[in-house]
């Protein structure tokens, strides 16, 4: 698979991550959009353009459902 994100190709080779800069999310405390006080997808989504102006090359989202266990 490969990704081209702001003129960058990602995932063109196996080693892509090795030099990329991965940047983790909690979803439930990162942006909330709907003003319930827990964040959400939609903040996340809300906030790729500023991430990416970082310079961030992919972004990892941490579980934020709850576990069957």
């Amino acid at each position: 698979m490969t990704v081209i994100l702001q003129g960058k190709q990602l995932g063109g080779d196996a080693d892509w991550w090795r030099s990329a800069l991965i940047y983790q999310v909690y979803p439930r405390s990162y942006q909330d959009s709907n003003a319930d006080g827990i964040g959400d997808l939609k903040g996340v989504h809300e906030k790729l353009d500023y991430l990416a102006w970082l310079g961030v090359d992919a972004v990892w989202l941490s579980p934020f459902f709850q576990s069957p266990m």
